[in-house]
């Protein structure tokens, strides 16, 4: 993170990056990336501006930029904003003046004579601070500079006035009449190539200021003093007007600006005036077949001024000979090619500042700085010399123990007078910047506290996010409690209760719950994660309170069952990927015998396969990692891919294993089939009632329904039970009527519309695909036919 105590250091490593790049992207991105972070926060971390002006001039030496305007407006908004560092500024930029020669020596591909543009006008507007002012003016009157840009031109003709004028005025301050005319003479002798210029504003400034240069070299003929009078010409500082000054400028009394000034013109004037184009149009066409084919000549010809352009190029990689060749003509290392370099542009301009030199400056700056910060402290707590000295050692540089070099007045944007005040123009929603500015510290008010789906009160279904995890825990956390469960049977030889166990089971751990959380309310030296699921238990249980208890539910379904072993399972999808699920089979040993060497095996189809080992064939069947024994219980998860999830299918599949006892050992094998329902391929999804409502009405879903008779549960256990089997979300619940949700791991949009009758329930789908709703529909009919 980018601070006052390290803001030196880091741009200086990006420097040396810069120094180093090779590919002028690369280059162009760290200097972006260094003036983002000098200037970010209104030059908030920038604590010697010295040392910045010195990192943009440095950064003029860069080969092939695209960024000099950036470079540029940074020089032009520091030295217009501070003040105090105004002088150094302007002899930087009165150096770069000097040598532009070297930085316009490729203008044509060279973005970095944008900096030249600052340069001129920072050397005019504040030419009060300029050292060598003549020979400031004649590196702006040189010949060379008509090569440049017609617009960085045109603020050379400006500013060269204002130097002049300035100029004008020490000479006849200080009695110097001939000198004053000499310039003057200079000033006539070299404007006349700006004249000429092809670009039309320069022109236009030119000729202006010539005449006015010839008037006075008249008024100085006749030793009439003009000084004061060009100088007042260019009386004032121009600062930098805000953004939206031309908003807040007040609007005068009788002024509607949303009235017509004319009458507005009919339709039909408008027609009749439109122009007719059809000559347009046939020049196109005819302009369009007309382009002119390059003949082999002339193809020759750009090719090879191609290549004399990239041979003359130093800067271009040229393809390496071949090895015979390179071989036969270098025999030595006095016969290595040379490519000559152009030595006209210096790796580093003359006489330029070197950021290193300040950073030092600065780091002895601040030494000094907290030396004498020590000694004011001793000095103030001399009988508290110990406690200080131990103080001392733990102390840290802070941010506000840095101070800036010198006083920094950074001058705001200037507004119109009388402006008014528009604060909720200044509240712009897409600022990026808006952040900074939030009070981490102020509490949330109402409207900025995002919707949470809460646990239902005695009104509300409770949120179906919570209420899936909640059957999960049920179905899941039992495991362990139920291998304890057959142990003890086995122990005890109660065989004939297994079964009615095995269907009151969740009662019992239900209950089991409830008495861990009588009993632990009363500690209170207990785990937080411990007491985060105690309270979300207890706030599931408050919110029912109201209305009947839900019944046990599990996902797990019976898969295969013999005297041995017991398989049930669940499929679950993953939003990760589209094209895979797992699914998790739990293996349960019936018998009092030990079973091992289990192996697992589908046969695949077209659309669903089995996730085998890397070089097993699709007769191979997966190993279980796992043994068996007498009483145990154990999971095991397998993968499958699949392409199409809009259809449900059966695939058959064989569990092989031994049974050893104290008889022998035999080899079994247990035939299933495993179903892959389309509600398997659903993830619970919560979704807002806007979003909600947007997907209704795209029109990109198509439509279903069904019709259940003969139910008599109530509405929240009908809901709970579809929420739970079919993994979806309650949206809204209106009385006896509520909007569900669920999406596939394929992106397919789910909505329903569940309306619950005296004895029947209606279910109006909407979905992605039509054949996944039709499916789906039949399978919630099923489950609640069961109800």
């Amino acid at each position: 993170q980018v601070s006052k105590k390290n803001l030196m250091e880091i741009v200086k490593k990006l420097m040396i990056h810069v120094d180093k790049a090779e590919g002028t992207t690369y280059r162009d991105e760290l200097l972006t990336k260094i003036i983002d972070i000098c200037s970010q926060s209104n030059y908030q971390y920038i604590t010697n501006f010295e040392w910045y002006i010195s990192i943009l001039v440095e950064l003029t030496r860069l080969e092939g930029t695209r960024h000099g305007h950036l470079i540029a407006a940074q020089m032009l908004d520091v030295a217009i904003r501070v003040k105090a560092i105004r002088k150094f500024a302007v002899s930087q930029m009165a150096m770069l003046l000097d040598n532009a020669h070297l930085i316009a020596s490729n203008a044509q591909r060279n973005g970095i004579c944008e900096v030249l543009y600052a340069a001129a006008w920072i050397c005019g507007e504040f030419s009060e601070h300029l050292e060598e002012a003549n020979q400031t003016l004649e590196a702006m009157l040189r010949p060379k500079v008509t090569t440049l840009p017609g617009h960085i031109q045109a603020v050379y003709v400006q500013n060269m006035v204002k130097l002049y004028a300035s100029i004008l005025q020490q000479k006849e301050q200080s009695g110097e009449k001939e000198a004053a005319q000499e310039i003057t003479q200079l000033m006539i002798e070299r404007l006349p190539q700006f004249v000429q210029s092809a670009d039309l504003e320069v022109q236009e400034r030119a000729s202006c200021i010539l005449q006015l240069i010839k008037y006075i070299q008249k008024l100085q003929i006749k030793e009439v003093p003009v000084a004061e009078e060009v100088i007042a010409l260019f009386a004032g500082e121009l600062n930098p007007v805000a953004p939206k000054a031309q908003k807040k400028v007040p609007v005068p009394e009788g002024l509607d600006l949303d009235a017509w000034i004319n009458e507005p013109p009919s339709d039909s004037e408008s027609e009749d005036e439109k122009p007719k184009t059809i000559f347009h149009e046939e020049e196109q066409r005819h302009a369009r077949h007309k382009q002119p084919e390059i003949d082999e000549e002339e193809l020759a010809r750009r090719r090879e001024a191609r290549k004399q352009e990239q041979a003359n190029n130093p800067f271009y990689i040229k393809s390496s000979p071949s090895p015979q060749k390179r071989y036969q003509d270098t025999p030595g290392v006095e016969h290595i090619p040379v490519v000559q370099i152009d030595l006209s542009v210096p790796l580093k301009v003359p006489g330029m500042p070197m950021s290193d030199q300040y950073v030092k400056l600065e780091e002895e700056r601040r030494h000094k700085q907290k030396l004498e910060k020590d000694k004011k402290k001793k000095k103030q707590k001399k009988e508290k010399r110990g406690k200080h000295h131990r103080h001392n050692s733990l102390h840290t540089e802070s941010e506000e123990d840095i101070a800036p070099a010198h006083h920094v007045d950074i001058i705001t944007e200037e507004m119109p007078e009388n402006a008014l005040p528009s604060d909720e123009d200044d509240k712009d929603p897409n600022d990026p910047y808006k952040a900074l500015d939030i009070d981490l510290d102020k509490p949330l008010a109402d409207s900025e506290k995002l919707p949470v789906q809460r646990h239902r009160n005695a009104e509300n279904l409770k949120s179906p996010d919570s209420e899936a995890p909640l059957a999960e825990k049920k179905s899941k956390k039992p495991k362990k409690k139920e291998k304890k469960h057959k142990e003890k049977e086995r122990e005890k030889g109660k065989k004939k209760e297994k079964e009615k166990k095995k269907s009151s089971k969740h009662k019992k751990k239900k209950h089991k719950k409830e008495k861990e959380d009588k009993s632990k309310d009363k500690k209170k030296s207990k785990k937080k994660h411990h007491r985060s699921e105690e309270e979300t238990a207890e706030s599931v249980q408050n919110g029912t309170l109201d209305d009947e208890p839900l019944p046990p539910m599990s996902s797990y379904r019976l898969l295969a069952e013999n005297p041995y072993i017991k398989m049930t399972y669940d499929i679950q999808g993953n939003l990760q990927n589209d094209s895979q699920v797992t699914v998790s089979v739990i293996l349960e040993n019936k018998s009092t015998s030990f079973l091992k060497s289990m192996e697992l095996n589908v046969l695949d189809s077209l659309n669903t396969k089995m996730l085998r080992p890397e070089g097993s064939s699709v007769h191979d069947g997966i190993p279980v990692p796992f043994q068996l024994p007498p009483g145990i219980s154990n999971e095991a998860q397998f993968v499958f891919t699949l392409q199409s999830i809009v259809v449900a299918q059966k695939l058959k599949g064989t569990l092989s294993f031994i049974v050893k006892n104290d008889e022998g050992s035999t080899h079994e094998k247990l035939d299933f089939k495993l179903h892959f329902s389309c509600a398997s391929y659903l993830i619970t999804t919560p979704c807002y009632s806007d979003a909600f409502a947007k997907l209704l009405e795209s029109g990109d879903l198509h439509m279903s329904s069904v019709k259940v008779d003969g139910i008599s549960i109530s509405f929240q256990h009908l809901l709970a039970k579809i929420c739970f089997h079919h993994h979806f979300s309650v949206v809204e619940r209106v009385d006896s009527c509520a909007s569900m949700y669920s999406r596939s791991i394929q992106g397919h949009h789910v909505c329903l519309l569940v309306k619950k009758g005296e004895n029947s329930v209606s279910i109006d789908g909407k979905c992605s695909d039509s054949t996944l709703l039709s499916n789906l529909l039949d399978e919630m009919k099923e489950t609640l036919s069961n109800c």
